[in-house]
């Protein structure tokens, strides 16, 4: 057995949706659910939050990423992305972590859509007063 790594994992997670990340050693492809990045979301926002890590610490060309997304909506699995990708530099190269850390790419977003509670329409809204 060899002592040489072939991927770094990590696991970026962000409302509903979980992201499992595997980093290569490559020239910066990335394969999302078996399809390209640009193939996978349309919007040229999601690219930028998926490759923020990667362009923050200038790892753009040196890493190949293959993800494996579920859950939650287009812009949650961008971020649970990007989540991961932080996550996984950390495992390549420990000295990232401040860099990664003032950016925010290290900190799981706790928002979550809030219940629906009884006698309510939604979360909070209160059906309307009739006072006749």
């Amino acid at each position: 057995m060899s002592d040489e790594v072939r991927y770094y994992e990590a696991v970026g997670r962000r409302k509903r949706a979980v992201a499992r990340i595997r980093l290569y050693p490559g020239d910066g492809q990335i394969v999302i659910n078996d399809k390209s990045l640009q193939e996978f979301f349309g919007r040229r926002q999601d690219w930028q939050n998926v490759l923020a890590p990667l362009k923050l610490t200038d790892n753009e060309q040196q890493f190949n990423l293959s993800v494996l997304v579920k859950g939650g909506g287009i812009t949650g699995q961008a971020e649970a992305i990007r989540h991961g990708v932080a996550r996984a530099l950390l495992v390549v190269e420990p000295g990232l972590r401040p860099t990664l850390r003032r950016a925010g790419y290290l900190t799981r977003d706790p928002r979550e859509k809030e219940r629906k509670k009884p006698g309510l329409k939604r979360a909070r809204k209160a059906p309307q007063y009739t006072k006749r």
